[in-house]
C-alpha cells in the first residue's frame, strides 16, 4: 500500500491507494509458467497477496500508522498520546483530528 496525504482547510485524509490486483495478476501469470520447482513458492506468494488485498481500510489504515511510527523509531504504547505526537511528526500535513482517527484504526485492530 503506498498513500496520498491530502490537506485543506476542511479535510485530512490519508487515501490507500491498492496495486494488489496487478501484483495477483502478475503472480498468476508467473504461475501458469512456472516449473514444477517454482510452484510451490509462487502458490504460496500468491496466497499471501490475496489475503493482504482482503483487508478493509480501517486495517490497511492501521498497518499504515504502524509502519509510519516505526519508520519514525517509535515503540511505546500505540494507544498513547506520545503515538499521535510521534505520527504527527512523522506526518507533518496530518492535523491533530486525523491523527487521532488513524490511532484509533490502529489500537482497534492490533496485527
Amino acid at each position: 500500500m503506498t498513500e496520498f496525504l491530502g490537506t485543506d482547510t476542511k479535510h485530512t485524509f490519508v487515501l490507500p491507494i491498492r496495486d494488489s490486483d496487478t501484483v495477483v495478476a502478475s503472480l498468476r501469470r508467473a504461475l501458469a509458467e512456472a516449473t514444477p520447482e517454482e510452484r510451490p513458492g509462487l502458490e504460496r506468494a500468491v496466497a499471501v497477496v490475496e489475503a493482504a488485498a482482503g483487508a478493509d481500510e480501517p486495517r490497511l489504515r492501521a498497518r499504515w500508522v504502524r509502519a509510519r511510527l516505526a519508520a519514525a523509531g517509535f515503540t511505546g504504547d500505540i494507544g498513547s498520546v506520545a503515538a499521535v505526537k510521534a505520527l504527527r511528526r512523522a506526518e507533518r500535513k496530518l492535523t491533530l483530528l486525523a491523527a487521532v482517527e488513524l490511532q484509533k484504526d490502529a489500537v482497534a485492530h492490533p496485527e
